[in-house]
């Protein structure tokens, strides 16, 4: 998981303890509102986990994507490639045919 820069975790928000004074804050309201903000810090927790091995997850498709494009291009440079030389020799072999015929009319068939 990515290191957050967070200041607390649910831990020290339980083990908190404030000093008490004479006009001070009401303990029990203090522990209720606590205890929502470590449910919440519980939760942001949860969600970032879950958000961390999704992207890990995606990364993963994404580099096994790349590596599939990577292979097929070269596959399609490799077919392309093959596919020049094929056409390039059947242009010369079509060159020949009708050189041949031509030869033909003009000197005779017999020969």
């Amino acid at each position: 998981m990515n290191e957050l820069n967070i200041a607390l975790n649910p831990k020290d928000i339980l083990d908190k303890r404030f000093n008490f004074t004479t006009r001070g804050y009401a303990p029990e309201e203090v522990d209720a509102y606590l205890d929502q903000v470590m449910g919440d810090y519980r939760e942001f927790i949860r969600f970032i986990k879950l958000l961390d091995g999704e992207n890990t997850k995606l990364l993963n498709e994404v580099n096994s994507l790349k590596s599939e494009l990577r292979n097929l291009k070269m596959e399609f440079d490799s077919v392309q490639e093959m596919s020049e030389t094929n056409s390039f020799t059947m242009t010369n072999v079509d060159l020949l045919k009708r050189l041949s015929n031509l030869e033909k009319v003009v000197y005779g068939k017999d020969e």
